[in-house]
């Protein structure tokens, strides 16, 4: 393409901020023109996503619609770029927006321009993130995103808002401090910033500085999925989060960690990747199991499905460091359909929220009986949590559960017990909330989704059965990089080990 489509699908949602923060009028009139000027922004920019989508060559693993111009000197350059590994999380940042937006709403009544704005820069600093090629600019957008989440839970999360926020800003700015320092090091090392020359093998990284490099991006990473133990941040953010916030932080801040993993940790670290990568089986194993049993326990539906997403997060990284192409391939599909699967669980969970104000589960039951649409929307949902095949959920778990399956059969078997433990908490959950009889008073006149709940319910319930039906169309994209991404970590790893002898 002639023209620079990944800075326009980046800088769009910035673009509608400017213009939500210059309208004038009446506070009526203005929140409402927000959140069209939002709506349509977002929209237009998913429109623009799918184009990317359709242009991109998944034959070759080779970085596309790349631009690169001056920044900040001494090599550091505003580079932008996606490759098959990129390119679809830049898809689904664009496809959620929109239904953030629209859940939003009614839900959003205070300081709406403000909401839409935080929202609409989030958006731009979350595709900078997939697109940056530059380590300083990803860098900054990798950060950046904190600024926007950090006000939209601090400002219209629930009662203990305050608390949860500084959780999580602390929790992951606490890593990305390391991140940063790992980085200046990176440039004093090899005199360059570029990650396509950092990845292309010019310039090598000894053996000796890996570890110390992989432990600093590890511990930014490993925060943002979030893996255990740095996990408790989550289950407090998703609570107070507005909806539309859960959404973003379980659909796309969450695959950040592991798509950090595979654009830095593998191709660049490969002998420390190599080597602490029965650390990260060992944790992967704990969050699969531990984090199942304690969403078994949870009384808050927001609750069970973070604590649900912190085991599928582990099954991604124990997938991506079989450091086999069935491992990664099924980390990154697991991935996209976590997204899409995760953020409609939280939306659902926001519809009754938003009639009955309670998300307790022992506060609702027998939902069939008077929103039977709505009912058919959770089970899909639910049964794709739980990897049911013919949804998105399954491809992905059975990839990585392979994979593990073939570098060490003990991974497989305790992994797997993780998804007979999703099966009880998502099904337990579902037979609660929607089965049995109406027992509660206020559940009596409760209404079936709205046709605003329809046109954000339904094209992920397509999405999730599309998926699993024809997962081809994400391995056509991810094939090639994939493969080479799987080559670049073998010849790092012998190069490496040469260099050691």
């Amino acid at each position: 393409m002639d023209w620079p489509i990944l800075s326009v699908v980046t800088f769009l949602p910035t673009l509608g901020a400017l213009v939500i923060l210059a309208l004038r009028g009446e506070a009526d009139g203005v929140a409402r023109n927000a959140r069209r000027v939002a709506l349509a922004v977002t929209t237009i920019n998913f429109a623009l996503a799918l184009v990317l989508w359709v242009s991109f060559d998944g034959s070759t693993a080779a970085f596309q619609f790349v631009e690169e111009y001056d920044w900040l000197g001494d090599g550091i350059s505003y580079r932008m770029g996606v490759d098959g590994i990129s390119m679809l999380f830049v898809v689904l940042t664009a496809l959620l927006m929109p239904f953030c937006i629209l859940t939003s709403w009614v839900a959003i009544e205070k300081r709406v321009t403000e909401y839409m704005i935080a929202f609409l820069v989030l958006e731009t600093l979350m595709i900078g993130v997939f697109c940056a090629l530059d380590l300083v600019l990803f860098y900054v957008f990798f950060e950046g995103g904190l600024i926007p989440m950090f006000l939209i839970i601090g400002v219209w999360g629930g009662e203990r808002r305050v608390y949860a926020t500084f959780k999580f800003f602390l929790y992951t700015l606490l890593g990305s401090v390391l991140m940063l320092l790992a980085i200046m090091a990176i440039f004093w090392q090899t005199g360059t910033t570029n990650i396509i020359a950092l990845l292309d093998g010019t310039h090598y990284i000894p053996p000796a500085m890996q570890p110390w490099l992989w432990f600093a991006f590890f511990a930014s990473f490993a925060v943002k999925m979030p893996m255990w133990p740095v996990h408790t941040w989550l289950p407090d953010a998703h609570v107070e989060a507005p909806t539309a916030g859960s959404v973003i932080l379980a659909g796309i801040l969450l695959k950040m960690g592991g798509y950090g993993f595979l654009r830095f940790s593998l191709p660049m670290f490969p002998v420390a990747s190599a080597d602490f990568a029965p650390l990260v089986f060992t944790l992967s194993l704990i969050a699969i199991v531990y984090t199942s049993l304690v969403a078994l326990a949870q009384e808050d539906m927001k609750k069970l499905i973070a604590y649900s997403s912190i085991a599928h997060m582990g099954l991604v990284t124990l997938g991506i460091f079989t450091f086999s192409h069935e491992g990664i391939e099924g980390g990154i599909f697991h991935m996209l359909s976590h997204g899409i699967v995760s953020a409609a669980l939280f939306l659902c969970v926001g519809v009754i929220y938003d009639r009955m104000h309670t998300r307790l589960i022992a506060d609702y039951g027998g939902l069939v009986n008077r929103m039977p649409i709505y009912a058919a929307c959770f089970m899909v949902f639910t049964l794709a949590n739980v990897g049911l095949p013919g949804t998105s959920g399954f491809v992905g778990e059975f990839l990585t559960l392979l994979a593990a399956f073939r570098f060490n059969t003990w991974l497989a078997i305790i992994g797997t017990t993780g998804v007979v433990l999703s099966a009880a908490y998502a099904l337990w959950l579902y037979r609660r909330v929607i089965y049995g009889v109406i027992e509660k008073t206020n559940l009596q006149n409760i209404k079936d989704v709205t046709p605003r709940e329809i046109v954000i319910l339904v094209p992920l319930v397509i999405f999730t059965i599309v998926l699993g039906m024809y997962p081809k169309l994400v391995f056509d994209v991810t094939g090639a990089s994939v493969a080479n991404l799987v080559e670049q970590y073998q010849y790092g790893l012998a190069q490496g080990l040469e260099a050691a002898r």
